[in-house]
């Protein structure tokens, strides 16, 4: 076990305000791995005021120098990529392959694509007798969850820099020790002193301190729609602009003509990776009756070919929330045909890939997002019933269309209430913009969409 001492602040690491320390607990054997200082609300203070002291230095800066430094932080991320995997793997718990190719690899893809876009971004234009300036929104606080959490650091900072804002990152407690990393590869890569910070801490405590602030000029928080709520409100209360990305309960609609097998299984993988800790996972499997019991056997086959290959969850206490689902969805009706509640192994935070099937769209199961290896499939009697199914929750973050011909499968989606579905598998684009409808949240990520989050509009009239 690691002792880590401080928080990065103004450019340096410097000792926490409190004694205190947060325990990180492997998730696959359950032992403590590391420690990290517990933020107070004076170590928040400290890291708002350095970032509002470099903000002015650092939005004057040109869009060049800025892309410059993201090139440098995405070659910084690209050399310690084998270090990210294995510290991912140790605190989240994701298999090893996933770690280096999802955890290490995309988050070198986003820095990469803001080091483009800072360096070709139009931050002025002409309208009419106007000239319209985009300039950065001020000092940004990023609050960011456990299930990706190198990626969600990435997809908050790298536009906030590439737009000329400075920021506070406070990473979730289950997972800090990537962030550690993180704010080491800023260092090295010469971002000026101040421009970014990390303060490790409760989500009660620091995260909290953080989202009251008064210096904070954005809050960008990635997590729970119950907790994005506070959030929200916390920054209408002070009109502040937030970025909220929150749950999901996305649909995998397989539409008729839909090559069967394929839908299923990709469906199943989909829901199944990261050990279905992912916001926007297909959770709900949407097949036509006459095909139902068909995709039943082929979802209940694929979920067995999972076994030990997919980790643990990141707690005992979310091991137990699923467990919790599982059971429910059986006592209101739903019938399991793969996995279960029952613990697979003796050691570790591990659930079973699981298949409930018979759901209908009143169950909890089918209503609740579940954040673990838990597929809903559900029958539908025609389109319109798929869609009334497909948009009849509070979330729109995702989801899924298969059909045998593309433009009717991206009819269907057209009418889909969500912000972003794959047509047919359609693959992971990191320059499309990824946000969500209704309670799923506001606000967009990613590419051009997630750098202009980050960005306030002036207006000269001549």
């Amino acid at each position: 076990m690691k002792a880590y001492d401080g928080m990065y602040i103004d450019g340096a690491w410097r000792p926490a305000a409190g004694p205190d320390v947060i325990e990180v607990v492997g998730p696959a054997d359950e032992q403590v791995i590391a420690t990290v200082p517990a933020g107070t609300v004076e170590d928040v203070d400290a890291a708002v005021r350095a970032a509002r002291a470099a903000l002015p230095a650092w939005a004057a800066t040109p869009p060049a120098e800025r892309a410059a430094r993201l090139a440098a932080l995405r070659d910084q991320l690209h050399a310690r990529r084998d270090e990210i995997a294995a510290t991912v793997t140790a605190e989240l718990g994701a298999p090893e392959k996933l770690s280096r190719t999802v955890h290490a690899g995309v988050p070198v893809s986003i820095a990469g694509s803001y080091a483009e876009l800072a360096s070709t971004y139009s931050f002025e234009e002409k309208i009419g007798n106007s000239a319209v300036y985009h300039e950065p929104v001020g000092v940004v606080a990023a609050i960011t969850p456990w299930n990706y959490p190198l990626h969600q650091i990435v997809a908050k900072a790298a536009p906030a820099l590439a737009a000329g804002c400075t920021i506070v990152v406070k990473p979730a407690e289950n997972t800090p020790l990537v962030a550690r990393i993180f704010a080491e590869c800023v260092h090295e890569a010469g971002v000026p002193a101040g421009v970014f910070n990390l303060v490790t801490g409760l989500g009660a405590v620091a995260g909290q301190a953080l989202a009251e602030h008064p210096d904070v000029d954005l809050l960008s928080f990635t997590g729970s729609t119950a907790v994005g709520r506070r959030i929200g409100a916390i920054a209408a209360g002070m009109v502040k602009r937030v970025a909220l990305e929150l749950g999901g309960k996305s649909a995998n609609v397989i539409l008729p003509s839909a090559d069967l097998a394929r839908a299923v299984n990709v469906g199943v993988a989909n829901v199944m990776s990261n050990s279905g800790q992912t916001c926007s996972a297909w959770t709900r499997m949407l097949v036509h009756r006459d095909r139902y019991d068909e995709a039943v056997e082929l979802a209940a086959a694929a979920a067995a070919k999972y076994g030990d290959r997919i980790g643990p969850l990141v707690s005992a206490r979310q091991r137990d929330r699923v467990r919790g689902y599982i059971e429910k969805g059986v006592a209101e009706g739903a019938r399991l045909v793969a996995g279960g509640p029952e613990a697979p192994r003796p050691q570790g935070w591990y659930v079973s890939p699981t298949v409930l099937v018979d759901v209908t769209p009143d169950m909890t199961v089918a209503q609740e997002e579940i954040f673990g290896p838990v597929l809903c499939v559900l029958r539908y009697e025609d389109e319109d019933d798929a869609l009334r199914i497909a948009n009849g929750t509070v979330y729109g973050l995702a989801g899924a269309v298969w059909a045998g011909d593309e433009a009717e499968a991206a009819a269907f989606a057209r009418r889909m209430e969500t912000g972003q579905v794959d047509i047919n598998g359609g693959r992971f684009n990191p320059l499309a913009p990824f946000g969500g409808y209704k309670q799923s949240g506001v606000g967009r990520e990613l590419g051009v969409h997630g750098l202009t989050e980050y960005l306030q509009t002036k207006s000269l009239q001549f």
